[in-house]
C-alpha cells in the first residue's frame, strides 16, 4: 500500500495518470480518498492525480493532533514530498478547510484552488451540541446504522436520498461511514472546534473556483458566498439538487465544471 512518511505521521495516498500538471484531491470528514472516484477516473486521463487520506481517516495513520492547522501542514508536506512544483488543489468540506489554509500560507504550492461544499468560518455555535452528542455516541459504540442514517441526512441532499435510483449508492456510502474506526472522534473534534480563516481569504491570490450544492445543509450556499466574496477573482458555481457531497451526487456535473475551469 502506498504511504508517504511525513515528519509526524504517515498518510495513505493513491496516484493515477500522468501529465505535466498535478491535481491533488483532499476529502471531507468521515470519508476517504474514495469519495473522489469519479473525478479520479476522469481527470487521470489528462493529469497526474493524487488522492490522499487525512491523518486518522481512511487508511492513514491514526494519531493526533487533528486540528486543521496540523492537517494543513500535513498536506503541505505531502505536496513537497511527492510533487515538484505547484498543484491544482481540490478540497471538499474538510479538504476545503485545508485548501484555503494552504493557498493563504503556502502560495508557492498551489497553482489553483477548487473548493467544494466548504466554509471559511468556524463551526456555528448552534451546531456544536448536535455534533458533540453524535461524536460522544461514536466514541462509545461506533457509527452504528441509526447514527449512519442521521449523518447521511447531513452529507447528502434530501432530494438525492429520496430518489429510488440511488438506492445502491446510498447503501454503499452508508457502509463506508460505518467502516470508520472509533478513533474518528479525533478528526471530528478537529473539524468542529476549528478556527475560522475569514481574515486569510484576502491572502489567496491563485485562481479559485467555489462549488456548492443548493441543498447543502452542512456548509450552506451562504458560506460559499463568503468565500467567493473574500477571494479576489474567485468564481462561484451552484449545483442544483446537490448537498454536501456533490462529487458523489452529481459526478458528471462536477467533472464538467472543474474540467471547463481547468481548461
Amino acid at each position: 500500500m502506498p504511504f508517504v512518511t511525513l515528519t509526524k505521521t504517515k498518510l495513505f495516498y493513491q496516484e493515477y495518470g500522468s501529465g505535466s500538471e498535478t491535481l491533488v484531491f483532499s476529502h471531507g470528514l468521515l470519508w476517504s480518498h474514495k469519495m473522489f472516484a469519479a473525478q479520479v477516473a476522469e481527470f487521470s486521463k489528462q493529469y497526474r492525480v493524487i488522492a490522499y487520506d487525512h491523518r486518522g481517516q481512511g487508511s492513514s495513520e491514526v494519531g493526533g493532533p487533528y486540528d486543521m492547522d496540523t492537517v494543513a501542514a500535513d498536506a503541505a508536506e505531502l505536496i513537497r514530498t511527492l510533487v515538484a512544483g505547484p498543484v491544482h488543489f481540490i478540497g471538499l468540506s474538510m479538504g476545503g478547510f485545508v485548501g484555503m489554509r494552504l493557498a493563504a500560507r503556502h502560495p508557492e504550492l498551489i497553482k489553483s484552488l477548487v473548493l467544494l461544499e466548504t466554509s471559511a468560518n468556524a463551526e456555528p455555535l448552534e451546531n456544536l451540541p448536535q455534533y458533540k452528542l453524535l461524536n460522544g455516541m461514536v466514541r462509545w459504540i461506533g457509527i452504528i446504522p441509526p447514527i449512519a442514517s442521521k449523518v447521511m441526512k447531513i452529507m447528502f441532499a434530501k432530494s438525492w436520498l429520496e430518489d429510488p435510483r440511488h438506492k445502491e449508492s446510498i447503501r454503499h456510502w452508508k457502509k463506508e461511514l460505518a467502516s470508520n474506526k472509533k478513533s474518528i472522534t479525533g478528526p471530528v473534534e478537529g473539524v468542529i472546534y476549528r478556527t475560522g480563516v475569514e481574515e486569510e481569504l484576502a491572502k489567496i491570490s491563485c485562481p479559485t473556483l467555489v462549488i456548492v450544492g443548493d441543498e447543502d445543509v452542512a456548509t450552506t450556499p451562504a458560506k460559499a458566498a463568503v468565500i467567493h466574496q473574500g477571494i479576489a477573482g474567485a468564481k462561484l458555481v451552484t449545483i442544483a439538487g446537490a448537498g454536501h457531497s456533490s462529487c458523489i451526487e452529481k459526478p458528471e456535473e462536477v467533472n464538467r465544471i472543474i474540467g471547463d475551469w481547468l481548461s
